[in-house]
Formats: C-alpha cells, structure tokens, sequence
C-alpha cells in the first residue's frame, strides 16, 4: 500500500513540475500587434463639390471650383459594388446620373487614382430671378 501511496505522490509531483515548466515556455499575454506601415493606413478621405460632366458605369467627370477659388475637373473611379450613389433619398446606378446633376464626392486617393466612395445628388438650386420677380410685384402693390 505504502508503494501505491508513493507512485500516486510522485505522479502528481511529475505532473506538477511538468504543468509549471510548460507554462513558463508559454507568455502569459497575448502577443503586441504588430504595427503596420504608415502607407497601409485607409487613405483620408476628399471631398469635391460641383456639376456632373459625364458618367458613365465605371468612371465619373465632376467639374467645380476647388479650395483656392479655382475652376477645377475631377475624374473618379467607380466601383458599383463599392460606391454608394444616392439621389432624393434612393440608391441610384452610376449610369442614372445626368450631365449637369449638382453633386458631392467623397472620394480617397488609392495608386494614383481618386476613388468615389460615395456621390450625393444635391437638389437644383433654384434661380434667383424667379425668386426677385415674385418679390417685386408685393413690393410695388405696398406702394400704391
């Protein structure tokens, strides 16, 4: 009996030693992430803001003025799979644009090329004739 006893004790001694050695082979903590090139980064997104020129299924022509005041074109690439155009509300194809659609781009530069993210159809502005003529005639009837 005494050697049974002395098996099943020096068992769990073995196992003990062997757990405590297995543990110090192991981290404890999980591994640091490793870091991750600067150029790896998602490109910080643009914006651009003006009227259709053409479009098409793949690419799409916006001109409008950038920062500086200045008459400016853009040329993005479209991804129907990736970029989201939305006109009054509804998702529309890249084809459903028309020359002279007031818009605005989100849009990242990726290998050289500007990339749409998404296209937002504005509304018309309306002209402000329109606006003047319907105003005038309360004004001259105040003065009679």
């Amino acid at each position: 009996m005494k050697k049974v006893i002395a098996l099943i004790v020096g068992v769990v001694f073995v196992a003990g030693m062997t757990g405590g050695v297995l543990a110090q082979g192991q981290p404890t903590t999980t591994p640091k992430e490793e870091k991750k090139p600067a150029d790896a980064k998602k490109p910080a997104a643009l914006n651009a803001s003006g009227t259709v020129k053409t479009a098409a299924a793949d690419t799409l022509v916006v001109s409008g003025k950038a920062k500086g005041g200045k008459d400016a074109e853009w040329t993005f690439a479209v991804d129907p799979k990736m970029t989201k155009i939305r006109k009054a509300g509804k998702d529309i194809a890249p084809g459903d644009l028309a020359a002279g659609d007031p818009v605005l781009v989100r849009y990242h530069e990726m290998g050289g090329k500007n990339v749409a993210e998404s296209v937002m159809v504005r509304a018309p502005k309306k002209p402000a004739t329109e606006a003047t003529k319907a105003e005038a005639p309360k004004k001259d009837e105040t003065k009679k």
